[in-house]
């Protein structure tokens, strides 16, 4: 029994010191090691709400584990017996005080933050947004680049310290746009259109993925954001056009079938091609948007207004009779 409880108190620091080490390091977890604005403002608000709680949290553990040493059962206890006591006033502010007080504040700061990384909110910069259209496919992603006319599968090349304007949908089940190093993710749906800004402050390669379940192979819905300088985006974006072959309908319908794909590049795309995948599964060919995302509706509102035109002709004719 001595041995056991002997264990126990060497033990007990042990897990507590393994559980500090272990936390240390993370800093090599991605979204703790953010490369943008984006998702450095959502580090200070993790951090924020993790201190927050362990207000809470950390006196709370500790005064468990006093409680049960202290008021354990043994021969020699000496601790005071009071089998009538049943309110403190001064207990009951401090374990309703300071949480109320602290929801407050949580609620604050996160409705603060939430506005402010608003993922449709254009990204203040000196500089002119980029704009890329990501379709995700089964089980891959198609980037095309409609102001530089380029395409490319699973892999995305930017400038550093310029915004881009992600434009999101899915020719497939559901998915989540995610680069963890520039920001949070955001789903990818058919027939709708969704906007998220992002930024990398400086040149590296980031990985990205989709972070939702969507079938046999959606493990490798994985892609490369690599940021450099403006010229080595420029000079990139000139070898694609010389180099690549175009991406026809043809060849994005065999993108658009069922299974894994590698890195491509695609020196044209067909144009509206983006529009056309978000109408294509619409009724008359409207599509839903969200978040100031862009989506060709003009031919669906032409269509609702003849309609309507017709309606009320049909409507006043048989008025008149």
């Amino acid at each position: 029994m001595r041995l056991t409880k002997k264990a126990a108190r060497i033990v007990a620091p042990l897990i507590f010191l393994t559980m500090l080490v272990l936390l240390s390091g993370c800093e090599s977890i991605m979204v703790m090691n953010p490369k943008g604005p984006i998702a450095a403002g959502q580090k200070d608000l993790i951090i924020t709400a993790s201190i927050l709680c362990g207000i809470v949290l950390v006196p709370v553990l500790i005064l468990t584990a006093y409680i049960v040493w202290r008021y354990r059962d043994k021969p020699d206890n000496k601790a005071s017996y009071k089998p009538n006591w049943s309110h403190s006033t001064l207990m009951e502010v401090v374990w309703w005080g300071i949480p109320i007080v602290i929801i407050i504040v949580l609620a604050a700061v996160t409705a603060r933050d939430t506005y402010a990384l608003e993922p449709s909110k254009p990204i203040v910069s000196e500089k002119k947004a980029i704009t890329i259209q990501a379709t995700s496919l089964d089980w891959k992603w198609l980037f095309t680049y409609p102001e530089q006319g380029i395409a490319t599968v699973n892999y995305i090349e930017i400038p550093e310290d310029t915004p881009i304007k992600f434009e999101l949908t899915s020719d497939a089940p559901m998915n989540s746009f995610w680069i963890p190093q520039l920001g949070g993710q955001m789903y990818t749906m058919s027939g709708m259109a969704m906007t998220l800004f992002l930024q990398a402050d400086e040149q590296g390669v980031y990985y990205g993925t989709g972070a939702n379940f969507s079938g046999k192979h959606f493990t490798d819905m994985k892609f490369q954001v690599h940021a450099t300088s403006e010229d080595g985006f420029n000079n990139w974006v000139k070898e694609i056009k010389q180099t690549s072959s175009p991406l026809t309908m043809d060849g994005y319908n065999q993108l658009a079938t069922p299974g894994t794909g590698t890195k491509q590049f695609f020196s044209s795309f067909p144009d509206g091609l983006f529009n056309k995948i978000v109408t294509k599964y619409a009724v008359g060919g409207g599509s839903h948007a969200n978040h100031g995302a862009t989506g060709s509706d003009t031919s669906s509102k032409q269509e609702q207004s003849k309609a309507a035109t017709k309606q009320e002709t049909t409507t006043n004719s048989h008025a008149g009779h």
